[in-house]
């Protein structure tokens, strides 16, 4: 599988934006590893530190380790 291949095809991609220690990373993930991506960011007290967004996101690397955002 390639690094730029989503762990779920059926799935649409979201713009993972997160701010962290005043830099800003902007990845693509599947929608089930971004959501969990956030919940796990927000329960950390890191309210608004992570913005999700559809659109084109061709420009944007993979989340790194996405599959690991894919179970609870």
């Amino acid at each position: 599988m390639s690094a730029n291949t989503s762990p779920r095809p059926t799935e649409p991609d979201v713009h993972l934006s997160v701010f962290l220690h005043g830099a800003r990373f902007d990845f693509v993930a599947c929608l089930t590893a971004a959501l969990t991506f956030l919940q796990e960011h927000q329960a950390q007290h890191y309210h608004d530190a992570v913005s999700l967004t559809l659109g084109d996101t061709s420009t944007f690397p993979r989340l790194p380790c996405e599959r690991l955002y894919l179970a609870p």
